[in-house]
């Protein structure tokens, strides 16, 4: 394949991490390795002076509240005149919102190819709880038409990509979206892989030696299900003091949570570490005995993958990309979701002995490398551009 000039699209990019960010950067990286050039196209916090990478242009956006981390952009609409001047050869949407409906209407408009990414249940049942409209009536007519966007963007692309088998069945559902191929978001295994160590992480945090550790890695967020952890941990700590509880990230939720673990009585076993660096983290999952993550709105569930990478196995929920992705008594243990009880149980035997869980965690990051997935994203670029005829 000649080397290609892509333009990536994206509500969501540095400073702010999460798996659409990995994602967004781990494709980036791989795709210039061989030789193409990505464009990012993103929104920015007014008057934020954080650095990005060459190739980046930001539109100015206004803080977007549920996720005071995110931003949107004001009006990203007049990209069409860079990409002429950037003579690219195709638009990457990661997002359908405000960033991917810019990707949408230049590629309409300049008759590019359109890739769109589905990385985000934006309209699952505990996002339209959350963060709709209060009122009944206006949030079912709100996630309605937020479905019916679904459908509009989507059918005008080229091609959807999904990060998972079973995203791909539910988005297959929402009909007439056509042309859905998956494409998994990788893990860098040069940088999460079995040989970090995490004992001076662990030193530099007060963790004795055979003292435990249970990681939740993430947003802190309402449909993330920390509750559940919490609830566990709770349970946990009754008949054992020997376990840590670490929770890494930032969201909207975080003081809720602090409180909630305040007001169950296990603050001093609890510990909120707020940003975690991207450098961090690999020392981090190594630290741990465990990661858990409670959400039952995983679309792959990158971090999930990222510990595996360790050789550290996790407890997750039975529900959709995590359900798919963990097995149990290999590369981790599942639970019902929901149940804090069924989530201590498991934790509890992955710690008592993690041992018979990490080749079986190698073997399955294996399969999410960047080189991997890279081909697969490349298999997709090269279908659109065969049969592509503006």
């Amino acid at each position: 394949m000649e080397s290609l000039k892509i333009a990536f699209y994206t509500d969501t990019y540095l400073p702010a991490i999460d798996g659409v960010v990995s994602s967004i950067l781990n494709f980036k990286g791989e795709l210039e390795s061989r030789g193409h050039t990505v464009y990012i196209f993103s929104s920015h916090k007014i008057g934020s002076t954080a650095a990005h990478p060459k190739n980046t242009f930001l539109y100015p956006g206004i803080d977007f509240k549920p996720y005071p981390q995110y931003s949107m952009a004001i009006f990203p609409y007049n990209s069409i005149a860079k990409l002429k001047n950037l003579k690219i050869d195709m638009i990457h949407a990661h997002t359908p919102l405000v960033m991917g409906l810019a990707g949408l209407i230049s590629a309409k408009l300049g008759k590019y190819p359109l890739i769109g990414s589905y990385h985000t249940l934006i309209n699952h049942r505990t996002i339209v709880n959350d963060y709709y409209p209060k009122n009944v009536q206006l949030k079912k007519l709100t996630s309605k038409y937020m479905l019916k966007y679904i459908q509009f963007f989507y059918r005008r692309c080229n091609a959807t990509i999904v990060p998972s088998d079973v995203i791909a069945k539910r988005l297959r559902n929402y009909g007439g979206i056509e042309n859905i191929m998956v494409v998994p978001n990788s893990v860098d295994l040069k940088t999460f892989n079995p040989k970090v160590s995490g004992d001076e992480l662990r030193k530099s945090l007060g963790i004795k030696e055979k003292e435990k550790v249970v990681l939740y890695m993430g947003r802190l967020s309402k449909e993330k299900k920390i509750e559940v952890l919490l609830n566990s941990a709770s349970l946990l700590l009754r008949r054992r003091k020997d376990i840590h509880f670490l929770i890494g990230g930032t969201g909207p939720a975080e003081s809720h949570y602090k409180s909630m673990a305040k007001r169950l009585g296990i603050q001093r076993h609890v510990r909120f570490l707020g940003h975690v660096e991207r450098s961090t983290l690999p020392k981090l999952y190594a630290a741990s005995d465990t990661l858990c993550l409670p959400s039952t709105f995983e679309t792959q569930g990158i971090v999930s993958i990222e510990a595996m990478a360790t050789g550290t196995p996790v407890v997750g929920a039975n529900s959709l990309a995590l359900g798919e992705l963990i097995k149990n008594g290999k590369n981790g243990e599942k639970f019902r979701p929901g149940d804090y009880r069924g989530c201590a149980a498991k934790i509890e035997k992955v710690l008592n002995d993690s041992s018979p869980y990490i080749c079986h965690t190698l073997k399955t990051a294996g399969e999410f490398s960047v080189d991997k997935a890279t081909d697969k994203l490349l298999g997709v670029y090269n279908l659109v551009l065969s049969t592509y005829n503006g």
